[in-house]
């Protein structure tokens, strides 16, 4: 069939909205008609090259980024199935969710979906099934998903393991967002982090994932939550609707009344969700750490930072832990319905995350316009 889908031919580009050939699903593959995807700043580390893998490791791999559709945050109706799919039929509504999840892997058998051995093929731009594309441009050339999903497109082919079923009743546009920014930033505190009631929390960059962060840390109790961003709207926005207790438009504006507030003891967890992760955030991270205490680093970092400015003897001899973090460490089977649930109870907040919609062909305004800090999240429905 034919659609039209967002391309992004090279970093450093813009994207390009484009009609392409879809192909029907092939063995272990499912059809989606998206209703919606939202604007998540991952797909913009792939513009900014952040998440290009070199060409002679990929060439290696037999990896080809580019061009590739853009998107990852995506839910809709199943209207195909292909051969041996056995989860999914036609007419249900699901989630897609950016990490796969084949329920038999190591990872998955020890209740860690949020690292599938299929995971190892997100950057691979094809399909997790045989390596080859259901996508192509209308010159016939082969198009990569992100993340094997692909959701810059009304309709799209993905994996049986990448699609969760959703009840019928839920909206799907706000459905999508926990496809990646919802489960990522809420599970960032409450698995990642393990923010327990009490605990003093700091959440660093309140984006998409960053304003989840902290809501997941006020819903598991936290005594403090302080919301660290430059954009005045963004903090505003935190401690009026998403929980946070206070705010601060600087790192070292937090360090000083996180030091305040818990007499020199300092914060039980710090989570780092800004844009972009350098390593010359770590140190001031960790320095704002308790005794015993957690880092969580969400944030993506370019492909190739390696250095890290750190120190090691207060990490040993304090105890501290740094830890990464992957979609919220969450598996995706469990906690993208269990999110919903707490959404259809009114407690988890969706609809307020949205700031802007937009078209497909609006695209690019709307990464401009997270650039620009105006949106907490841009959201294309179809």
């Amino acid at each position: 069939m034919q659609t039209r889908a967002a391309i992004l031919w090279d970093k450093n580009t813009e994207w390009s909205v484009e009609d392409i050939e879809l192909d029907d699903p092939k063995a272990g593959e499912v059809k989606v008609k998206l209703a919606a995807s939202g604007l998540c700043h991952s797909d913009e580390h792939m513009v900014t090259g952040d998440m290009v893998i070199d060409k002679e490791i990929a060439d290696l791999m037999g990896w080809k980024q580019f061009p590739v559709i853009g998107g990852h945050e995506g839910a809709g109706e199943i209207v195909e199935v292909g051969p041996g799919v056995t989860s999914v039929k036609e007419g249900d509504h699901v989630v897609l969710s950016f990490i796969p999840a084949c329920g038999r892997c190591p990872s998955c058998a020890q209740g860690r979906q949020h690292i599938c051995d299929l995971g190892a093929f997100l950057l691979s731009g094809r399909q997790i099934s045989d390596m080859t594309s259901r996508h192509h441009s209308k010159n016939g050339e082969d198009l990569g998903t992100m993340c094997c999903t692909g959701t810059f497109e009304p309709y799209t082919v993905v994996n049986e393991s990448s699609v969760i079923k959703i009840d019928d009743w839920i909206p799907l546009d706000k459905a999508a967002l926990v496809g990646c920014g919802v489960t990522t930033g809420w599970g960032s505190a409450v698995n990642a982090a393990g923010v327990r009631a009490g605990d003093t929390v700091v959440v660093i960059g309140i984006g998409g994932i960053g304003m989840n962060a902290v809501q997941g840390a006020a819903m598991a109790g936290a005594r403090h939550v302080i919301a660290v961003d430059p954009v005045e709207w963004k903090r505003e926005k935190a401690t009026s609707v998403f929980g946070a207790t206070h705010s601060a438009a600087s790192i070292e504006e937090a360090q000083a009344m996180v030091a305040e507030m818990t007499w020199g003891a300092n914060a039980d967890k710090v989570i780092l969700t800004v844009g972009t992760a350098t390593g010359d955030l770590i140190g001031p991270m960790m320095g704002m750490v308790t005794k015993g205490g957690r880092g969580v680093v969400t944030a993506v970092a370019p492909v190739m930072q390696e250095d890290v400015k750190l120190n090691l003897f207060d990490l040993a001899m304090q105890r501290k832990e740094l830890v990464g973090c992957i979609f919220g460490n969450a598996n995706p089977r469990r906690d993208v319905t269990r999110l919903l649930r707490l959404y259809e109870e009114g407690k988890l907040k969706l609809d307020e995350l949205v700031t802007k919609t937009y078209t497909l062909d609006e695209v690019n305004q709307g990464y401009q316009d997270m650039r620009d800090g105006k949106n907490i999240r841009g959201l294309i429905k179809y």
